[in-house]
């Protein structure tokens, strides 16, 4: 399956922009995780949220799995 990238103008408030990333999805995907978050302060705190559509656990699902990737990409690059 291929990447699909859906622009959301900075402006558009949170919860416009999800109902935008809806329609553009369409029906097509039985799940998604979006997971989005600020530029940090002066702190460097930042605020992180994560969005779904489709079964919670098939949600879970897809962040673990991802998770995993990152952590397979970091260990290859350490054993380079």
């Amino acid at each position: 399956m291929g990447k699909r990238v859906v622009s959301i103008a900075k402006s558009q408030k949170r919860e416009t922009a999800l109902s935008h990333l809806n329609k553009e999805l369409g029906g097509e995907f039985a799940c998604y995780v979006l997971i989005t978050c600020t530029q940090p302060d002066a702190q460097g705190k930042m605020e992180v949220s994560l969005d779904f559509e489709g079964d919670e656990t098939l949600a879970s699902f897809l962040v673990e799995n991802a998770a995993q990737v990152f952590e397979d990409r970091d260990v290859s690059r350490k054993t380079k």
